[in-house]
């Protein structure tokens, strides 16, 4: 299959320079409001989600749910505090958040890929195994497929 890898989308970007780091300082930083916009944008694509599958069944009220309800106000958030931060050492920061946002949405991509698997092994193991079992599989076969995506990605 022809066209760009995602480390390609990464290098094409210059997001390489990006390093994934832990910031637990950032907790303590982000104000209350943007937890309560996390909250309701994610709590308004469940319910959203919830009433389609009223409306049209499970199955298709399933692909709704699987949009992910945190990443657009994560997204802005992010996107707000490069900028914030950026302009308070005097520096231009459109770019560098948009790269930011950028980075943060190829992450979502590689989770995404490991929901794919979450999916699929819920829907072929729950009809034959207790649910404990199957969820304590498919959460360690979510974490795994989306390490191993980010690990490939890496690679590139």
């Amino acid at each position: 299959m022809g066209g760009r890898r995602d480390g390609d989308l990464v290098r094409l970007f210059a997001l390489d320079s990006m390093k994934i780091k832990v910031n637990l300082g950032a907790v303590f930083k982000t104000k209350w409001h943007e937890y309560a916009v996390r909250f309701v944008i994610g709590g308004g694509i469940t319910v959203a989600a919830g009433l389609i599958a009223d409306r049209f069944g499970p199955v298709i009220g399933g692909l709704f749910l699987a949009f992910p309800a945190i990443f657009p106000a994560s997204a802005t958030l992010i996107e707000k505090h490069q900028t914030e931060s950026k302009e308070r050492a005097g520096l231009q920061a459109g770019r560098r958040a948009r790269l930011a946002v950028a980075l943060d949405a190829i992450g979502a991509a590689m989770g995404g890929i490991g929901m794919i698997a979450f999916a699929v092994l819920v829907w072929r193991l729950l009809p034959h195994h207790t649910t404990w079992l199957v969820l304590t599989f498919v959460v360690i076969s979510w974490f795994t497929v989306s390490v191993v995506a980010w690990k490939i990605d890496d690679a590139l």
